[in-house]
């Protein structure tokens, strides 16, 4: 099987890579796991050192990368940059604060001295996806690197050099070799990998049906997962909400990457009394915004990441239309290349694909409400539970109302987004486990108890 490198924004092949043999992938699998059993007992000093240099790296070829990302999956170069330096922080991150994280914790027994220790396990693998093809991964690896594990990565088959790029990083900045490989295959292979006695643990981001896959897969075998899957985030404003603020944030947590973002606002809730305000302001923000070539700093809209899926964009926003949504703004693909322009879909209601489905592009979906309690029931009222963000002038008000909603995090004036010092994952059919913060780090280690007498 061929493995692709397409243009999103001209068509154009860049590169055409091969799949890897069952027996390419074995191999390669015993390499990182002899790997795995000398690192696995090195200090955290050698390991922050490494992790710094990597911070380091990717500071130091943040252009290079920028471009790559726009080149092979179509996001603007400005955002690359931001993603390449986000992953710069958590790798410092975990440097900073792996050894206090997987400390000893000293704990009450009948014993003379009792605690719990954190060990690593071995080989994590992990499936990621396209839109955020450094970030997503280096949030899993900087962790698990720091932890003592290995990793082996199995990304999104229309990025692979993107994939071989991490991997180049982690090398240059002086890891050992094999420590972290992809794995050059697709989507067919990955059960066998999960197969592998040498692999420990799956971690993937990507839809829900990926999602029960790997899962699936990995509970047959008995091995630990974490899942980060689809969402559908509300963006709810109440009545007394700063409607400039927060109108002029809806429109950039709407179409960060081009739209395509998990925890990007998808729903925008509004309660009847300020809909019309917040829509006129919301509107004119979205009409500003350049739509363009990814590799031009000034362009805020890239092209969707592939063709088809911009096509599969358009059919969810005809086919609410044809159930009685209206457009408001857009509703077309635009120019050459897999570019969707942004949209705005008004009228929105229960029964409509916008309404209950993922829309992963540009795409803003509007529901007024009555009121706050009706505003939570269809906040609430999907099957996702990953992000979600509440706008009002009274913060007390704002942490009572997010108290109620069902999601992994909710943010109170604030566009929801991921941070290294904070826990992220979803609950629902947005998936299991957490990534990121203290939590993150102790997903893939042996909890062990010990007990001396």
């Amino acid at each position: 099987m061929a493995i692709e490198s397409l243009n999103p924004a001209t068509g154009e092949l860049i590169k055409t890579y091969t799949e890897w043999s069952d027996e390419q992938v074995a191999q390669t699998i015993d390499a990182v796991h002899q790997t795995y059993l000398d690192w696995r007992t090195t200090d955290f000093a050698l390991r922050r050192e490494r992790m710094l240099k990597a911070a380091a790296v990717l500071r130091r070829r943040k252009d290079e990368f920028a471009l790559l990302m726009a080149n092979e999956m179509g996001k603007p170069v400005t955002e690359g940059a931001g993603e390449i330096e986000k992953c710069a922080l958590v790798c410092e991150y975990y440097a900073e604060n792996a050894e206090q994280m997987l400390a000893h914790e000293p704990l009450e027994s009948d014993a003379e001295k009792s605690y719990v220790a954190f060990r690593p396990q071995g080989i994590v693998l992990a499936v990621m996806p396209w839109n955020f093809p450094f970030w997503q991964v280096f949030r899993f690896a900087a962790p698990a690197l720091m932890a003592g594990n290995a990793g082996v990565l199995k990304h999104a088959s229309n990025v692979p050099a993107c994939a071989l790029a991490i991997e180049d990083v982690f090398s240059e900045a002086g890891f050992p070799e094999n420590l972290f490989r992809t794995l050059m295959i697709g989507s067919s292979k990955v059960d066998k990998v999960i197969e592998n006695p040498l692999v420990i643990a799956t971690t993937l981001t990507g839809s829900e049906i990926a999602g029960s896959k790997v899962a699936q897969k990995s509970g047959e075998m008995l091995k630990k997962s974490v899942m980060e899957l689809g969402g559908s985030d509300p963006f709810v404003v109440l009545e007394d909400a700063d409607i400039d603020e927060a109108a002029g944030i809806g429109v950039k947590a709407r179409c960060i990457n081009s739209g395509q973002s998990c925890i990007a606002a998808k729903r925008f809730i509004v309660v009847d009394s300020a809909y019309d305000a917040f829509l006129e302001k919301f509107k004119s923000g979205m009409e500003a915004l350049k739509v363009g070539d990814p590799t031009e700093a000034q362009t805020q809209i890239g092209p969707q990441a592939r063709e088809d899926l911009m096509l599969e964009l358009h059919e969810q926003v005809q086919a609410s239309v044809k159930r009685g949504a209206r457009v408001e703004l857009g509703g077309e693909p635009c120019g050459k290349g897999a570019f969707y322009s942004p949209t705005i879909l008004a009228g929105v209601e229960k029964g409509m694909p916008a309404y209950a489905e993922e829309f992963f592009g540009p795409v803003a979906i509007f529901i007024r409400v009555k009121d706050e309690v009706e505003a939570l029931h269809v906040a609430n009222d999907t099957p996702f539970g990953l992000g979600g963000s509440v706008w009002t002038a009274d913060s007390d008000r704002g942490e009572a109302f997010a108290a109620q909603i069902r999601a992994g995090a909710v943010f109170v004036n604030g566009m929801v987004k991921s941070d290294p010092r904070l826990p992220f994952g979803g609950v629902g059919i947005s998936g299991f486990g957490r990534e990121l913060s203290h939590y993150g780090i102790k997903e893939f280690v042996n909890i062990q108890t010990v007990w001396v007498k």
